[in-house]
């Protein structure tokens, strides 16, 4: 992503809903179904690298602190983490969906849906009633960590792998290594940033 907030000055949910913004963009973009066959496939690729880095990082450190501060922490957690599943499916799918295939555009609207609807619920409720339940301090040590994770967790969907921490959380660094030489030997670019670098060539 490009330039996200810095952790010395931002909390875990500035981090969140700058990713939030970002992904929203490229989703805006894709939407308009304009542009080659190619530069669709180079959108959705970054857009299903920085969800799965994004929910990575909620479920290894975001979603166990709700469980610890809010009554009905678990029932959340679950909920989201269901909801990460079933985005991670489609994120499946749309990764080997040729982009001049109808089933691209479906699978793309469905992941889009998904996606506002979980921004929205966490947005609006969850991360307001996390500032409130959370000291400060944590919430900025929390987002140094969720930086750290994005940046070594996975870049593709792998929904066949646990979904709770701490099974996922363990998983995450070794499965995002794999993931980083398979998207190098492919040429796949899973950031804003090398995105940008290629449309410049």
């Amino acid at each position: 992503m490009t330039n996200p907030p810095t952790t010395d000055d931002h909390d875990v949910v500035d981090i969140l809903v700058s990713d939030h913004r970002e992904i929203e963009a490229v989703l805006v973009e894709l939407a308009t179904r304009q542009g080659t066959p190619e530069h669709r496939r180079r959108l959705a690729d970054v857009v299903i690298a920085e969800l799965v880095r994004h929910s990575v990082a909620e479920e290894a450190y975001v979603y166990p602190i709700v469980r610890k501060v809010l009554p009905d922490g678990n029932e959340i957690a679950d909920r989201e983490i269901a909801e990460h599943a079933d985005a991670e499916r489609t994120m499946k799918e749309l990764e080997s969906a040729d982009p001049s295939d109808p089933r691209f555009d479906e699978l793309l609207a469905h992941l889009t849906s998904t996606v506002r609807h979980h921004v929205a619920e966490e947005e609006k409720e969850l991360f307001p009633r996390l500032r409130a339940a959370t000291a400060r301090e944590e919430l900025v040590e929390i987002a140094a960590r969720v930086t750290t994770i994005k940046e070594i967790g996975p870049t593709r969907p792998h929904p066949g792998s646990p979904e709770h921490p701490p099974a996922n959380k363990l998983l995450a660094p070794g499965i995002g290594l794999v993931d980083r030489l398979r998207d190098a030997l492919s040429g796949r670019p899973t950031s804003m940033d090398e995105l940008r670098d290629k449309q410049q060539r």
